[in-house]
């Protein structure tokens, strides 16, 4: 039986540790509760079901992440988005299913605020509206989520795909065949080829000053 007393912090630390052996699909309150040496009813005691425990993972996530984010971000935006974004993939890279498990969550304190305030403050100080700002940081965001999402997804670099199965198959479609070079290998340099079009996209787009 548990001896450290049993709170939501703990559990959502203890369901990170074990998200790594059985991914999100396999992360059940049984698996937990049984590796924490207590009965599967007493966690209901701190999360209602699996959404307010994702909820409460998310939530540690983001706390180990902020630990990660600089107090006061780069003066260009620009590297201050780059930056946060490249934080947030290598965090999530962490765990099995990371991304899936940080999306669509709802955060369960304030965490978040401090990081968020201070990026914003970057990008309004750069001359975006505090909307604009808001829409910047959150396009990013989105393209980070689901990059890692999809990465997670195929595993590491070419994942489940044989490429060259792909392109016989696709001997119709050149274009098409060709595409999976690019999309399926080198997550590293993919990622960063996009996070550099959304960017540069961001302040196309968002950005009123010109800047």
């Amino acid at each position: 039986m548990a001896t450290t007393k049993l709170d939501r912090a703990r559990v959502a630390r203890t369901a990170l540790d074990l998200l790594n052996e059985t991914g999100l699909e396999g992360l059940t309150l049984r698996a937990i509760a049984q590796r924490l040496g207590v009965k599967a009813p007493a966690l209901y005691w701190h999360f209602k079901d699996k959404q307010a425990l994702l909820d409460e993972m998310a939530t540690e996530m983001m706390r180990r992440m902020g630990e990660e984010f600089p107090a006061a971000p780069a003066a260009d935006w620009r590297e201050a988005l780059t930056d946060a974004m490249r934080t947030m993939r290598g965090h999530l890279l962490r765990y099995r299913d990371g991304a899936k498990v940080f999306s669509g969550t709802h955060y369960t304190d304030l965490s978040y605020a401090a990081p968020l305030e201070a990026f914003l403050r970057t990008l309004v100080a750069a001359g975006f509206t505090p909307g604009a700002a808001a829409r910047a940081w959150f396009t990013v965001y989105g393209y980070t989520i689901g990059y890692v999402i999809e990465e997670q997804a195929t595993g590491p670099d070419e994942g489940g795909h044989d490429l060259a199965a792909r392109a016989e198959r696709l001997a119709a479609y050149p274009l098409a065949a060709a595409a999976g070079e690019e999309m399926f290998r080198g997550h590293d340099r993919g990622f960063e080829a996009g996070l550099a079009a959304v960017v540069a996209g961001v302040g196309a787009t968002l950005l009123t000053s010109g800047e």
